[in-house]
């Protein structure tokens, strides 16, 4: 599974369809921010190592994830509860965490000279 995370205009669904339309339809999974500032607000390094370390070693419970990457419970609680709820993580029955995705791509376009 491929998900995608791009900058776009709100409300640009017509965008997104033609790109997935355009990539083959590759993405499983779509996730847009309005701007780079607010992507990268999101999507901060230390998720991403979240999300690396977790696709790396596969589900685990948070407080494993916490020792494994050597941070503060509470911290990695709160970035977990943040990529759960952009749908870049999923959370078990059994509350196990994992990444579901084998690939995340990041897309944006630089500003068009005039």
């Amino acid at each position: 599974m491929k998900a995608i995370i791009e900058i776009s205009a709100r409300n640009s669904i017509f965008d997104t369809a033609i790109a997935d339309i355009a990539t083959g339809g590759s993405a499983d999974f779509h996730l847009s921010f309005e701007s780079a500032r607010q992507l990268f607000a999101e999507i901060t390094p230390v998720r991403l190592d979240l999300l690396d370390t977790l696709r790396k070693n596969g589900p685990c419970s948070i407080y494993a994830l916490a020792k494994t990457v050597a941070r503060n419970y509470s911290n990695v609680h709160t970035d977990i509860a943040r990529l759960i709820d952009l749908g870049l993580v999923e959370q078990t029955d059994g509350d196990m965490v994992h990444v579901p995705f084998d690939d995340i791509e990041v897309h944006f376009r630089l500003a068009h000279a005039a």
